[in-house]
């Protein structure tokens, strides 16, 4: 029996990687998980009432699209995040989280060819794996640009030849940025929006980590795109109440883009969608109009900015992030790094390289590993003060 070979190449996820590289190594100290960005602040405190409130609809079919109340939900809080105005019935779609919107976007969205040639997805190095797997599912042709420090560890699309821009139909772009917690400025989503229009693709904004940062809120792609009169057809946004609410088991996100791009997204997931649950639609649309949690989420976030900041105050290679949860730490070795604080404190982080791609010049994340802040305060700052004592 054969099987397909267009997902030959991947290699093991991130988790069971370090799994297999931890295996046999017993932990030097008890246990402190900060390798997964599961966020563990406490979620809002009336999600369990509108849950019980609507559990009888779990005998319903839930809509593809997502309810009305979820849609003008989003849409408002849309307009008041960004100023951005968006029909919720054309321009939004409720996904089950937002990766299987990334997915989905590309099996709706990507050509089979542009001018008769194989597409090119262009996707930040290092990155959220699914771009990568959704690039190889519709046959497209995967093109990892290196985000180093030097370029603001975002890609610097302005090197890229022309002929590969041209032969460019989707860009895929995280902004905060995992792991490295970058933010792409409105400048930056300006420049981008203007060589999509001049070599005709289109740009997939991650934004789930737009709600956690340290002083100024991120621009967002929409906000950027409706500034500037940018076709609403370049650009799909995706959020998430992951972050945003510490609801990552809710799987409660949506995509929002011009009309056509929406209808695309809207007809594949008819035939093949996962839709939420109606309960957990009506805590999605409460959670989506309520600002106070996410406010008081953020200020725990910003207290953890500051510990680390003091924490890693005199080690000289200490790059703070600008948002999200993540500390993207330079080491010799991501793997060798990851092993040793395994083994002598118990910390479990993720090798750089896991995140990233073997290129030509190298896995820019091999000399990384990454750090989820996201436990209790008092033990981030005891996992923080291990890392710094056993590898500074």
């Amino acid at each position: 029996m054969q099987f397909p070979q267009r997902f030959s190449n991947l290699p093991d996820y991130a988790f069971p990687r370090l799994r297999a590289l931890l295996a046999g190594h017993p932990p030097g100290g008890a246990e402190i998980a900060m390798s997964i960005g599961e966020p563990q602040h406490a979620f809002p405190d009336f999600v369990a009432g509108v849950l019980a409130a609507s559990v009888a609809e779990f005998g319903k079919y839930p809509p593809n699209d997502g309810t009305t109340e979820l849609l003008s939900a989003i849409s408002t809080w849309l307009l008041l995040r960004y100023g951005v105005v968006k029909d919720p019935e054309t321009e939004i779609i409720a996904l089950n989280g937002t990766r299987e919107g990334l997915f989905n976007a590309a099996i709706a969205l990507c050509p089979e060819t542009k001018h008769g040639k194989t597409p090119k997805v262009l996707i930040p190095n290092p990155f959220y794996q699914v771009y990568a797997v959704a690039s190889a599912a519709v046959m497209a042709e995967p093109v990892f640009l290196s985000c180093p420090a030097t370029s603001g560890f975002l890609p610097d699309f302005a090197t890229l030849d022309a002929a590969v821009l041209d032969q460019t139909a989707m860009v895929y772009l995280c902004s905060p940025s995992n792991p490295q917690g970058a933010i792409a400025s409105a400048e930056y989503w300006k420049r981008l929006l203007e060589l999509a229009e001049k070599h005709d693709f289109r740009i997939l904004a991650d934004e789930c980590y737009a709600e956690i940062y340290r002083d100024q809120p991120p621009p967002g792609a929409l906000e950027v795109a409706a500034k500037i009169g940018a076709d609403p057809e370049r650009i799909l946004v995706f959020h998430s109440l992951s972050k945003r609410s510490n609801l990552p088991g809710l799987r409660s996100g949506f995509a929002a883009g011009g009309p056509r791009t929406i209808a695309a997204l809207k007809k594949l997931r008819t035939y093949a969608g996962a839709p939420l649950p109606l309960p957990l639609q009506r805590v999605a649309a409460a959670v989506w109009s309520d600002e106070s949690h996410v406010t008081a989420n953020r200020a725990l976030y910003q207290q953890k900015y500051q510990i680390a900041d003091q924490v890693f105050k005199d080690v000289q290679s200490y790059m703070p992030p600008k948002a999200g949860f993540f500390l993207w730490l330079p080491v010799d070795d991501g793997e060798t790094a990851t092993v040793r604080l395994w083994c002598e404190t118990g910390v479990k982080v993720l090798p750089g390289a896991y995140l990233g791609r073997d290129t030509p010049t190298g896995n820019p994340g091999h000399e990384f590993i990454r750090v989820a802040m996201v436990t209790e305060t008092e033990e981030m700052r005891r996992g923080l003060q291990l890392i710094r004592d056993c590898i500074y």
